[in-house]
């Protein structure tokens, strides 16, 4: 009996989110009284997850594996899984994640539940806290088969350090040629991903033309963020669907959401409301975004952002 946690990378490298899912799985597995491991695909440095608790780290390296595939994954996981006797696997509510999740379920024969924001309860039987509607409610879900499949919400447990004694094996699983056909592979390089970012700067309508983008890349670039964009904007090319954020695009759960020239329509707010603080810059102070805001400004992009630049930049310089 065990707890698996698959710590996701990117080209290699650990996304954040599976710090957060070990420090959460490493919880759980105390809770259960039992061992926790990781399974890691083509990533590196697989020591750092003894600083969150993995005890052992299952480490996968195959080149049929460098990109992701929901099937192949899947199998690897569900290998993983028999092999360790694992009763519940820990993956993040990211879009691999929630891509995979249904499918190692159904491999394993498992229950399954998205956005999980806690611990389990094991007074009676294995009850989670899930997000709902689109984060604006929670339910409370009894998972009763022998396995359990969790798809852990970003940002709702946090990164918890734990150092433990781990062991690194290799694993050798099977991977079957049938699962490995892949329609088309978006990368984005030399920026930061928006499911993996901890601000976000994200631009509307309101930038009247995708030339006028630069200042929404630069306040990104001093941020350290990543560049979002609401559903209008993308539908007219100003953009890359694959920035596209809101309940019909790419959820968000940053900790910092700051939105420029967006009305905020229901639909995005849904996608962005588990980011934990939103700041709105619009010239309308009736705009619906407001409501939702930690803090707004009502003034004209084209004056407020190439400020806001300039005193950030004030402000890294003087504490370099």
């Amino acid at each position: 009996m065990s707890v698996l946690i698959i710590a996701d990378s990117s080209e290699g490298i650990f996304k954040k989110s599976a710090f957060e899912v070990v420090s959460y799985g490493k919880k759980v597995a105390e809770l259960l009284g039992t061992n926790t491991v990781a399974l890691t695909i083509n990533a590196a440095d697989n020591d750092q997850l003894f600083n969150y608790g993995a005890e052992k780290v299952l480490c996968v390296s195959n080149d049929a594996l460098k990109d992701f595939n929901a099937k192949s994954y899947a199998a690897v996981i569900q290998q993983a899984a028999q092999a360790e006797n694992a009763t519940v696997v820990i993956i993040d509510s990211g879009n691999n994640g929630l891509y995979m999740g249904p499918i190692i379920a159904v491999n394993l024969n498992a229950g399954y539940t998205t956005n999980v924001v806690s611990l389990p309860n094991l007074d009676n039987g294995f009850t989670v806290k899930r997000n709902a509607f689109s984060t604006k409610a929670f339910n409370h879900t009894n998972i009763t088969t022998e396995i359990k499949v969790i798809a852990l919400a970003k940002n709702s447990y946090g990164i918890v350090e734990n150092p433990v004694s781990g062991v690194v094996e290799d694993f050798m699983p099977t991977v079957s040629e049938n699962t490995l056909s892949v329609s088309a592979v978006e990368k984005t390089t030399g920026k930061v991903t928006i499911g993996d970012a901890d601000i976000v700067v994200s631009g509307g309508r309101g930038l009247k033309g995708p030339e006028n983008w630069g200042m929404i890349e630069e306040l990104a670039q001093v941020l350290g963020a990543a560049t979002a964009c609401s559903k209008p904007v993308s539908d007219l090319g100003w953009r890359p669907h694959s920035e596209h954020v809101g309940q019909t695009g790419k959820p968000v759960a940053a900790n910092l959401y700051i939105a420029i020239g967006i009305s905020g329509a229901i639909q995005h707010l849904a996608g962005i409301n588990a980011s934990k603080v939103k700041v709105v810059i619009n010239t309308d102070p009736e705009a619906p975004f407001f409501k939702a805001a930690d803090y707004g400004i009502v003034g004209d992009a084209f004056d407020v952002v190439p400020k806001l630049i300039e005193k950030l930049k004030e402000f890294k310089a003087q504490n370099a």
